[in-house]
């Protein structure tokens, strides 16, 4: 995102220096209550089976289904209480910086807007359903809420390599749309699936994707798309490691070893590549050795 861009929006007019605002919750009308309303209860009747019980557990901790749009002040109470996170509001999208300085501080930045009724299955900038509903959930599991805390400090170490775009595909692949291996099956944890009633069908049940086991370098040299379903998703075993494969990895030399530009395409799979197999018992390699996991 470009930083002169963002200031030159004008809802930014009145941001502070860390780009908050209030979120001024009396000011929401009867009519975007609704709207949170009627994506809260299509996304509810769909996602249990689909979403990891992580995330259903932080809906109902945090009571998001108790009628129109969270007021923060209320669910900043809880949330704190669990993890010590806190959601703040934000006019439109952060300059990367000041993104990464509110995760390191175990702060979310969330928009203060919803998206209209016509809007329902797509919007270009991420809303408060989006944010809250997508992301806040997963803020619940400690393990997932040291991950945000650890991927938002690295991001203010990583400035100085140009290397933020492949940064950004790391935190596409795993926090917007990262799929989970589990005891009960293949689960959505990431935001912009769960917040998406076509995606989390489409995520874990169409056979045109690839679902690729996680591998930090993998990932981070692979594109991604921002205007479509994902052909490409990449699959935790669980979420200590995505947690350990980021805290312990040094990400200097890492850095010194990726191209400035993506090496693989959003639709790629590799010889190399732990492919999960649609509808099956099974994982492989082209020609290689298969693994047991749950079906979807």
């Amino acid at each position: 995102m470009d930083p002169m861009n963002i200031y030159a929006d004008p809802r930014t007019e009145n941001v502070r220096a860390d780009f908050t605002i209030d979120q001024n919750w009396e000011a929401f009308t009867d009519e975007e209550h609704g709207t949170w309303d009627i994506l809260y209860k299509r996304q509810m009747q769909c996602l249990p089976g689909r979403a990891c019980d992580e995330f259903l557990v932080g809906c109902k901790a945090l009571d998001l289904g108790g009628g129109g749009i969270p007021d923060f002040a209320k669910l900043n109470v809880e949330l704190k209480k669990l993890t010590g996170w806190t959601v703040v509001a934000v006019p439109c999208l952060v300059p990367d910086n000041v993104f990464f300085e509110h995760l390191a501080n175990r702060r979310f930045p969330a928009g203060n807007f919803i998206r209209k009724r016509d809007q329902l299955d797509y919007i270009q900038e991420p809303d408060v359903f989006h944010d809250v509903f997508g992301h806040v959930p997963m803020l619940t599991d400690r393990v997932f809420a040291d991950y945000m805390e650890a991927y938002g400090k690295g991001g203010l170490r990583a400035g100085g390599f140009d290397r933020l775009k492949a940064l950004a595909s790391l935190y596409w692949y795993t926090v917007e749309f990262g799929l989970i291996n589990t005891p009960k099956g293949m689960r959505i944890y990431g935001a912009g699936i769960v917040s998406s009633h076509q995606e989390s069908i489409y995520s874990l049940e169409a056979r045109s994707p690839n679902r690729i086991h996680f591998d930090l370098e993998r990932v981070m040299r692979t594109d991604y798309r921002i205007d479509d379903f994902q052909q490409t998703y990449f699959v935790n075993a669980s979420f200590k490691e995505l947690f350990r494969a980021t805290v312990d990895t040094d990400f200097a030399p890492l850095y010194e070893r990726l191209n400035p530009c993506f090496d693989f395409t959003p639709t790629a799979a590799l010889e190399t590549d732990r492919i999960y197999t649609r509808g099956t018992q099974e994982y492989g390699r082209a020609g290689g050795r298969k693994m047991d996991i749950k079906p979807v």
